[in-house]
């Protein structure tokens, strides 16, 4: 099985837990503060790690405090560090999470979140077929890097997440990625904001006519929602106990990326993919210790799992 390439940011999440978002001039009292590895392509490369599918992360690792307890936190995984630019801050990211779960970034972006084609250059990227990519490194300053790399490469298959902030995106960086075919993977309010559709099933359309490929919706309590071009596929939620929402996406696209490379179909990649963002949430942080996912796994319907460890077997690693 060849590699996924995953591109983006690690930084750290400081987790400050808030009773409500304060307005202008008040003071809240928080109720916990922690840390975690965080940042959208390494939540989401952790889950390929989880799965054994085989990947590399291409992710800059600045200097400072945040630089150096990333570099620590990566080692102590098994996280292969290619770009290491000691010169340069690592940035953080304040998450501020209130009763209920739901979160609010503050984010302060370092060297995490650029990307050259020189920090490819030591892997091996022969073995690359398919890529990840956020609209947050898209939107940076070094965004033209990632669509002129992959426009140099257009046999791979491309995994894009928008994010929260897709209408930040200029249009014609969205176009010129949308002409690469990739699969979109975003939640409802991100794809009613670029579509201007309110209906799941109408927005969905709406992309594929753009892309030409499946597009993927999380539905929060809803479950999940899927257009390969041809049918409407939906999944249900599985109930969780809402800690944070902190990389309940990440987890999910980081599931559907590894259940297809494992050779799930769709139906069943959402299954998997609802299953382990429902851990996600119910865990502080969005980073899945190996126990934890070990019993989502255990969890899943045993076709799944059965697919699953098929899968696995013909990984030569």
């Amino acid at each position: 099985m060849k590699q996924t390439l995953v591109i983006g940011s690690t930084v750290v999440d400081i987790i400050v837990n808030i009773p409500k978002l304060p307005k202008t001039g008040e003071d809240v009292h928080i109720s916990k503060q922690t840390r975690s590895l965080g940042g959208c392509a390494y939540l989401t490369s952790d889950i390929l790690r989880h799965f054994q599918v085989p990947y590399s992360l291409s992710t800059a690792v600045g200097g400072g405090i945040y630089g150096n307890y990333v570099y620590e936190k990566l080692q102590a995984r098994g996280v292969p560090i290619y770009i290491r630019r000691e010169e340069e801050e690592n940035g953080c990211c304040y998450c501020m999470v209130e009763d209920g779960g739901e979160r609010t970034f503050i984010v302060d972006h370092g060297i995490e979140y650029t990307f050259y084609e020189s920090y490819l250059e030591n892997m091996d990227t022969e073995t690359i077929d398919s890529v990840y990519i956020c609209g947050l490194e898209i939107e940076e300053h070094t965004g033209m890097n990632i669509i002129e790399y992959l426009q140099k490469h257009k046999t791979y298959k491309i995994y894009f997440a928008p994010g929260p902030r897709i209408m930040k995106i200029p249009i014609d960086r969205m176009e010129q990625i949308f002409a690469l075919h990739p699969i979109i993977h975003f939640n409802e309010t991100e794809m009613e904001e670029f579509t201007g559709m309110k209906m799941v099933e109408e927005g969905a359309r709406v992309m594929y006519n753009k892309t030409k490929n499946s597009v993927i919706v999380t539905l929060g309590n809803k479950g999940a929602y899927c257009f390969d071009g041809e049918k409407d596929i939906y999944t249900n939620p599985i109930p969780s106990i809402v800690v944070d929402t902190i990389g309940a996406g990440d987890a999910h696209i980081g599931a559907i990326i590894s259940a297809q490379r494992l050779g799930l179909n769709y139906e069943d990649s959402l299954i998997v993919a609802n299953h382990i963002s429902g851990a996600v949430v119910a865990t502080v942080g969005g980073v899945l210790e190996n126990e934890t996912f070990q019993k989502v796994l255990e969890s899943l319907p045993q076709h799944i799992k059965n697919k699953i460890a098929q899968g696995q077997e013909g990984i030569v690693l």
